[in-house]
């Protein structure tokens, strides 16, 4: 009876096109986010602490830079509640025109800024400046994309296609750890002075290419409906937080799964390649390509079992399992045996995190109606994913100065997983309900 309903709404049952292209341009964009999120994750372990912070200590300079990812985490939820805004206003098209070409420029920049050595205290400034405006232009694009591919997508199979906005986000680590790993061999010297930047001017070329997709982007049927009858909200966040709070507080507390990621990809990395430690670079981030891999190929079909049995049991179990294994991820880099570090890494990253990572574009955006879909979907990922910026920093506090005491880290992960799982778990299964009925 829904799916019979559902199909009758209007967009999906024009064809498949419509929600492709949706699909690709979201693709491509997540893509660019998550190479640019990389990189600059991947320097800030490795190199921004020489660079930008060289007075330091080496401690206290990867402190500094692991500080300046998460800059970016401030500035996401004020730009969540613009881009939101305007999202649900003027449409989502025209905000992931401007969240991909603000992400691309500012990564560019990055790689053209001169070091501490050469401006003194204006660099680390400039660093800061650039990486608030890609955590600006960060925090609508996932939502302006998810909200847009869920509109054009047929019923049934709405997780699979919003699923591909996160696949992009396997991609963009796969070609960022790459392109990094042509960079992270070469002598510190090079390294330090110009290798480095290759990867940041790199990005142009995804930048246009998402750009020229985008640009063929039509808004969804059911969006231009609400246009058509006036429907649109004037104050979209003010709508939102008198009409669904309970949803909005749910998405940012469903959100703190994201700590698991960027504790793996960040802290993870600077610690096990850290002196203490003393896993190879090179070794981390094979590890790390070989994990998102797998999840590529995952996601997909965790997105499809999500439309058979819906968002929540996908969800919860893919965060219980992160909880779970990111103690063995960090005592098996503990172990220094190189294929357990594979083993945990793919079966955290690869399997488990790549549930909820499939699984939340659709489970969020169902939460609510479509006059604040791009609002509650921004504003609840960004705060929630300001946790997750600061985790890294967090994590390298609490591991202290024998800098290998990683169990206060594991239970921080833990904890948040905790805490995601039971906010899914109070949650409405949306996996039937017809797309005019979400919200409401």
């Amino acid at each position: 009876m829904h799916a019979t309903v559902d199909a009758q709404q209007p967009g999906p049952a024009s064809g498949t096109a419509g929600v492709t292209r949706a699909a690709i341009a979201s693709f491509l964009g997540s893509t660019l986010e998550y190479y640019d999120f990389y990189i600059y994750a991947s320097a800030a372990a490795l190199v921004f602490g020489k660079v930008f912070f060289p007075s330091a200590s080496p401690a206290a300079g990867t402190l500094l830079s692991l500080a300046t990812f998460g800059v970016a985490y401030i500035a996401r939820p004020f730009g969540a509640v613009i881009l939101g805004h305007f999202g649900d206003r003027v449409g989502r098209k025209r905000i992931m025109l401007l969240t991909v070409t603000g992400m691309g420029s500012a990564t560019f920049l990055i790689g053209c800024l001169p070091s501490y050595h050469t401006a003194g205290v204006l660099a680390p400034v400039l660093l800061v400046v650039l990486r608030v405006l890609q955590g600006i232009s960060a925090a609508g694009e996932q939502s302006g994309a998810g909200s847009l591919t869920l509109e054009h997508a047929p019923a049934g199979r709405r997780a699979y296609f919003t699923s591909w906005t996160l696949t992009g986000t396997q991609a963009g680590f796969i070609v960022a750890t790459i392109v990094f790993l042509f960079v992270a061999n070469l002598p510190d010297r090079q390294l330090l002075s110009w290798g480095w930047r290759i990867p940041f001017w790199c990005s142009f070329v995804v930048v246009i290419l998402a750009y020229v997709v985008r640009r063929r982007l039509e808004e969804p049927e059911v969006f231009r409906a609400e246009q058509r009858n006036d429907e649109i909200a004037k104050f979209p966040v003010t709508q939102l937080l008198r009409t669904q709070p309970a949803d909005l507080l749910r998405v940012v507390l469903c959100s703190f799964i994201a700590v698991c990621s960027t504790v793996f990809a960040v802290f993870g990395l600077a610690f096990a390649t850290g002196h203490a430690v003393g896993v190879s670079k090179t070794t981390m981030l094979l590890v790390a390509v070989a994990a998102n891999v797998l999840a590529l190929i995952m996601q997909p079909l965790f997105a499809i079992l999500a439309d058979r049995i819906g968002r929540r049991p996908v969800f919860i179990g893919g965060v219980i399992g992160c909880g779970i294994m990111i103690f063995v991820y960090f005592a098996a880099i503990m172990s220094g045996h190189t294929p357990l570090i594979y083993l945990a890494a793919l079966i955290l990253v690869g399997v488990c995190y790549s549930a909820p990572n499939a699984v939340w574009p659709a489970f969020y955006a169902e939460m609510f109606a479509t006059k604040v879909r791009f609002s509650g979907m921004a504003i609840g990922t960004q705060i929630g994913f300001a946790l997750a910026g600061f985790a890294p920093t967090i994590a390298w506090n609490l591991v202290g100065n024998s800098r290998t005491n990683w169990l206060p880290v594991a239970l921080l992960v833990a904890i948040a997983c905790a805490l995601s799982a039971g906010a899914a778990w109070t949650a409405r299964e949306t996996y039937r309900t017809p797309i005019t009925e979400l919200g409401v």
